[in-house]
C-alpha cells in the first residue's frame, strides 16, 4: 500500500515546483485524486499535462501499487481563477 504523501512526493519529484494535494479515493491504497498545479502546465494540452504527471508515478503504475489515478491539473494563474 502506498500513502497519499507518497504519491504527492513521486509527483513533485517528476514536476519539482508542483504543488500537489492527493486523496486516497477508496481507503484501500491504490485509487487516488491529485490535485496538482504546476508552471510546467502552461502552454501545454490536458492530455499533456497529465501525461506529464502520469510519467512522474509511471512506476507504481506499471507495478500496480497505484492502480486508478484521477487527476485535475492546473496552471498556477488558472488555479489562482479557480481558487477564488
Amino acid at each position: 500500500m502506498i500513502t497519499p504523501d507518497q504519491v504527492s512526493a513521486m509527483i513533485v519529484a517528476g514536476l519539482p515546483d508542483a504543488t500537489v494535494e492527493v486523496q486516497d479515493l477508496t481507503g484501500g491504497g491504490d485509487h487516488y485524486q491529485a490535485v496538482v498545479v504546476s508552471s510546467q502546465f502552461e502552454g501545454r494540452s490536458l492530455v499533456q499535462q497529465h501525461q506529464l504527471v502520469y510519467g512522474a508515478v509511471r512506476e507504481a503504475m506499471s507495478s500496480e501499487v497505484i492502480h486508478a489515478l484521477a487527476l485535475k491539473t492546473y496552471t498556477p494563474e488558472e488555479w489562482a481563477a479557480h481558487s477564488s
